[in-house]
């Protein structure tokens, strides 16, 4: 068949609130392939790139704009009548604004931006139940401290007993790049228990990376937190892990009376003793 031509578009974020300047010139490059090409006939796999795009460039702008407010991940919800975009904080507060501007604010730009109908995406602020547990409030708080001028060392180590004190399993801090000398190098903080590789890797270890723009360079930083199992699933997943044993307490013992033959007594039955009880 006939090859389906596809156009390539730069725009700015400052355009879609009439170049108001608050939300910067964030320029995000983007495919006729968007969220809102899906009205056409699209095959699975154009949708699911589509819908990757789309999550991509909100995480993205979201990112840079609630940076300040502890920004911890956003989750999109896709229903027949409309689109809720729950974004997760630990300030939702200062998310919302005051008399909830800036969460208007925002709902027009993603409006503009990725061509919704009028009243058909909405916006939600959901705050992080245990701010210690979530590797994306760590990161930008361990950023913000090295932004400040804090010694690396006692920033990683800060962070790190914050964590630890909070229930979790594990925690592992790398921080690499230009760190005192020129010479670039990776410091490694790890405490308790964590596991990479496998399943459940994916489901107890939650990671975020972020990036430290300093005079000297560009500082990486990775940090891994290794959740508890929860059966409420509040602090940590439901499941357990798999080489998790559980020893069961051991039975009682019952005792069996036999019937007694006519004279004599009914005799008590019980387990004969091992040999390292004899």
């Amino acid at each position: 068949g006939e090859r389906r031509s596809r156009k390539n578009y730069l725009l700015p974020f400052s355009t879609c609130l009439n170049s108001t300047p608050r939300f910067g010139t964030l320029r995000i490059y983007v495919t006729m392939s968007s969220r809102h090409m899906l009205s056409q006939n699209t095959s699975k796999k154009r949708k699911f790139v589509a819908d990757g795009i789309f999550y991509a460039e909100l995480n993205e702008f979201l990112t840079r704009e609630l940076a300040e407010d502890n920004y911890s991940g956003v989750e999109v919800r896709v229903t027949p009548a409309r689109t809720e975009i729950i974004i997760r904080a630990t300030r939702t507060k200062n998310v919302l604004g005051e008399k909830a501007q800036r969460i208007r604010e925002l709902t027009a730009v993603v409006q503009k931006r990725f061509g919704f109908p009028e009243g058909t995406v909405e916006l939600y602020a959901e705050r992080v139940n245990n701010r210690a547990l979530c590797a994306v409030a760590q990161a930008e708080s361990l950023r913000y401290k090295l932004m400040m001028g804090l010694a690396v060392r006692r920033a990683c180590y800060g962070v790190l007993r914050f964590i630890m004190e909070s229930t979790a399993k594990g925690v592992e801090i790398i921080v690499s790049g230009k760190l005192r000398a020129q010479r670039a190098k990776a410091m490694k903080f790890v405490d308790g228990y964590m596991i990479k590789t496998g399943q459940p890797s994916n489901v107890f270890v939650d990671k975020a990376v972020r990036h430290v723009k300093l005079r000297q360079g560009v500082l990486g930083i990775k940090v891994s937190i290794m959740l508890d199992s929860d059966p409420s699933g509040i602090t940590g997943p439901k499941q357990t892990l798999p080489d998790v044993v559980r020893v069961l307490e051991p039975k009682e013992e019952e005792t069996v009376v036999t019937g007694a033959l006519p004279g004599r007594a009914p005799v008590a039955l019980t387990e004969a003793p091992s040999e390292d009880q004899q």
